[in-house]
């Protein structure tokens, strides 16, 4: 009897070992696995280091133009694993309906823990007000530029449908990217984001579809909402989804809404 249990407990972690190779386990205990993601890493032209996961069509037919999702994660994914930034999200794209339905290149890179996607470094607060102002761009959202403009070089990815979608830093990074080079992307995606709303009048010919939890308590919803009404004064197409009692985790939402994707993948510029 000691025998068999002893032979069990070495099958289980045998699993356990095989598991953690090939993706990662849930907090629900859920397996994901992220291999369908190639793993890259890009350098830009100012020597920062970009480690990323691509996502590809499952069929690439010849002549056909494919979009491209830019997908940023939040601060608590920031590190150099590879790994950390397709927890939140990374799930959505591999979902088998999603991926005929919308077949796309997914570009998932991952911030160094020791930067901060649209600032130099976490700010103190998240009122609008009191984000610092800058006039370039840090070397972390000039990396991203670069970045996209190497995969819209390829000619399997259409120019005209660059997308862009961002969670918590990575919503701000949204902003921040979609101000700085409105004529690169089709459609932005803000999930509880913040930004100082005055810079949003030059990003009006962006689509918009921002989503926020009216009870977060670490980014203010009056981030989104005032974002929503820059961009509605200024003339541009954007819907606002709030979510009543929802903290900060409303990504959780805005990945369950089924408009979501039929409404990015019908942006073009």
């Amino acid at each position: 009897m000691t025998r068999l249990i002893m032979t069990r407990r070495l099958l289980w972690l045998l699993t356990l070992v095989m598991v953690a190779g090939v993706g990662q386990i849930s907090a629900k205990g859920e397996y994901k696995d992220f291999s369908d993601y190639e793993k890259r890493e890009f350098v830009s032209s100012a020597g920062m280091v970009l480690p990323y996961r691509l996502l590809v069509p499952e069929e690439i037919e010849p002549g056909r133009k494919y979009p491209l999702v830019l997908f940023l994660h939040g601060a608590g994914e920031r590190g150099s694993d590879n790994e950390a930034q397709l927890i939140h999200g990374g799930q959505m794209w591999l979902n088998p309906v999603n991926r005929a339905k919308y077949p796309a290149f997914v570009v998932a890179p991952q911030c160094p823990a020791t930067d901060y996607w649209a600032y130099p470094e976490r700010p103190s607060t998240f009122v609008a007000d009191s984000l610092p102002d800058l006039a370039e761009p840090t070397r972390a959202i000039a990396a991203l530029r670069e970045l996209v403009e190497e995969y819209t070089a390829n000619p399997q990815v259409d120019a005209g449908r660059i997308y862009v979608m961002g969670l918590s830093m990575g919503g701000m990074a949204v902003y921040d990217l979609a101000a700085r080079y409105p004529e690169v992307f089709a459609a932005a995606v803000p999930i509880c984001g913040v930004v100082k709303p005055e810079r949003l009048a030059v990003a009006a010919q962006v689509p918009f579809r921002i989503y926020h939890g009216d009870d977060d308590s670490v980014v203010p919803v009056w981030g989104s909402r005032n974002a929503y009404c820059a961009l509605r004064q200024a003339g541009a197409t954007v819907d606002y989804f709030e979510f009543p009692g929802v903290n900060h985790g409303s990504w959780n939402n805005a990945f369950n809404d089924r408009d979501l994707l039929p409404w990015l993948f019908s942006q073009h510029k």
